[in-house]
């Protein structure tokens, strides 16, 4: 086994995959772009197509279920056979719980401020974007906005990362809320936190993958 640097650590790669993760390292932002036509191509997403997938696939579709750390995908497709999509769940939220302090930091680093600036130069990922449209973060106020930029800048010079919540599960109100309790945490009690809404945003992008799959078996 050897060293493979992570989201903010390090953790071990298949010595057999060198080839995977040099395409990955070069490509990750290529395979997002392209897993809408990938879910295209799937006849279904049940637990053996999933088993099925080549790296590259699996990282295509899945590359991007913890943001931006298609890493970790590939690092997972290394554990199949998966007896059934809920062992897959599992999987990504056991790997996070594994790593080490500095490794959950980074998976948080990994993702965007909330209503930031990513958001007004449209460099979202295409998950991150849906996410914070549906929870209004897409069409505040300048009130809003302002209070948000300062929250956001608080909240980063405590921590060291950014606020991380599952925006699907809440509205801008209670995010400003959050952020403005949430940022009076320790920094250990913070970085559960914020892990534990990784994992939420997780398995709802999971969800996302099965239903689009679904629809397209039905077209």
């Amino acid at each position: 086994m050897s060293s493979e640097q992570g989201p903010g650590g390090l953790f071990e790669k298949p010595a057999a995959e060198p080839l995977c993760y040099s395409v990955l390292r070069s490509h990750c932002q290529q395979y997002l772009l392209i897993v809408p036509y990938l879910l295209g191509t799937v006849c279904s997403m049940d637990v053996q197509t999933v088993n099925s997938m080549t790296c590259e696939e699996f990282v295509c579709v899945f590359g991007n279920v913890v943001e931006r750390c298609p890493l970790i995908a590939a690092a997972l497709w290394s554990r199949r056979p998966f007896s059934s999509t809920l062992e897959l769940e599992n999987g990504f939220n056991e790997f996070i719980d594994s790593l080490s302090i500095e490794g959950k930091e980074g998976i948080l680093r990994c993702h965007p401020d909330l209503a930031g600036r990513e958001l007004l130069a449209g460099t979202l990922t295409v998950e991150s974007r849906g996410e914070q449209g549906q929870a209004g973060l897409t069409s505040l106020s300048s009130a809003d906005a302002l209070r948000m930029n300062q929250l956001n800048s608080q909240y980063k010079k405590q921590f060291g990362f950014p606020f991380v919540i599952c925006a699907r599960m809440s509205d801008k109100d209670r995010i400003i809320q959050q952020l403005e309790s949430r940022v009076r945490n320790q920094q250990l009690q913070e970085l559960h936190c914020g892990i534990a809404e990784v994992k939420s945003i997780c398995r709802l992008r999971l969800q996302d993958i099965y239903n689009r799959a679904a629809k397209s078996t039905k077209l």
